[in-house]
C-alpha cells in the first residue's frame, strides 16, 4: 500500500513562476495539505488556492488544513534551545501531516504539498515528509515522494534588482537573520539573509557602513517592494516599507543580499 506525495515549489504563487513540472504535478493531485498558521497568515492559504484555480484544469481536487502546532518564541531561546524546538515543531507538524494523509487518502492517492519558492532552501517541509514517512511506514503505507523545484525567493531578489549573486569568481554565502551577526565577514562575498524577522542587518552599520544592500519583500505578489542602496543609508526607509506591509498583510516575506564595496 502505498501513498504519493508530490512536494511542489511554487515561487511566489504568481502562476507565471510556475515551471511546466509543477503544473503537470498540481494536475496530478487528489488532496492538497496545507497548513493552517490561523488568522494573521490565512491569506496564504488563499494565494495557494487561487494558484491551483488557475493551472490546475479539473475540479476533483480538494484542500485540507492541517493546524499548525505552536512554535514558541525563537528570538528568546539560545542555540541549543532553539534547535531542540525546532526538533519538536518537527516531529509534531509530522504526526498532524500523517494523521490527514490517513485520514484523507487511505492507502492510496496523491497528496500535494505547496512549498513557496524552492523546497531545497529554508523549508521544512522535506523534513517533515520524511518523518510522516517514517510513522506511516509503522502502519504498513509507503510514501513515494517526488519534489519538484520552484523560483525561490532568492533568485526572484536578484532578477527584480538586475544583479547577479556573486561577484566574478568570488563565492555567495546564504545565511539567516539569527545567524548573521555572529558570522559576518566581509571575505564571505556576498551574503544573502533569509529568514530575519527584525532586520538583524541593523547590527552591521556601525562597523560596515558601506555595505551595499539588495533588499526585496513579498517576491512576486501585487505588494512587493524592493530597496537598493547603502545600508546606513537606505536602513530606515526598508523598516518603514517593511512595517507597512506587515501592516497591510498581516505577515511579510522578505529577503536581502549584502554586497561588500
Amino acid at each position: 500500500m502505498s501513498v504519493r506525495v508530490l512536494v511542489v515549489g511554487i515561487g511566489s504563487g504568481d502562476p507565471a513562476h510556475l515551471t511546466g513540472e509543477a503544473v503537470a504535478a498540481l494536475n496530478a493531485v487528489d488532496v492538497f495539505l496545507v497548513a493552517d498558521k490561523r488568522a494573521a497568515t490565512r491569506d496564504l492559504v488563499t494565494l495557494r488556492a487561487e494558484l491551483c484555480a488557475a493551472v490546475i484544469t479539473h475540479g476533483r481536487y480538494r484542500f485540507v488544513q492541517v493546524p499548525d502546532p505552536e512554535r514558541g518564541p525563537d528570538a528568546e531561546r539560545d542555540k541549543a534551545a532553539y534547535a531542540a524546538a525546532v526538533r519538536d515543531w518537527h516531529a509534531e507538524r509530522a504526526r498532524r501531516h500523517a494523521e490527514a494523509i490517513t485520514r484523507e487518502v487511505g492507502t492510496s492517492g496523491t497528496v500535494g504539498m505547496l512549498v513557496w519558492g524552492d523546497p531545497s532552501l529554508y523549508d521544512s517541509t522535506l523534513r517533515v515528509v520524511d518523518r510522516a514517512a517514517e510513522l506511516l511506514a509503522a502502519d504498513g503505507t509507503d510514501l513515494e515522494v517526488t519534489v519538484v523545484p520552484g523560483i525561490s525567493s532568492v533568485s526572484l531578489l536578484a532578477a527584480r534588482h538586475r544583479t547577479g549573486l556573486n561577484r566574478v569568481g568570488a563565492p555567495v554565502h546564504i545565511t539567516t537573520g539569527r545567524r548573521l551577526l555572529a558570522e559576518y565577514d566581509p571575505a564571505l562575498g556576498d551574503v544573502v539573509v533569509m529568514l530575519d524577522g527584525d532586520l538583524a542587518c541593523a547590527g552591521l552599520v556601525e562597523a560596515h557602513p558601506d555595505l551595499e544592500i539588495f533588499w526585496g519583500a513579498q517576491l512576486g505578489l501585487p505588494d512587493e517592494a524592493l530597496v537598493h542602496g547603502r545600508l546606513a543609508e537606505v536602513l530606515p526607509e526598508i523598516r518603514a516599507r517593511r512595517d507597512a506591509v506587515r501592516a497591510a498583510r498581516g505577515w511579510v516575506m522578505d529577503t536581502y543580499l549584502l554586497r561588500p564595496t
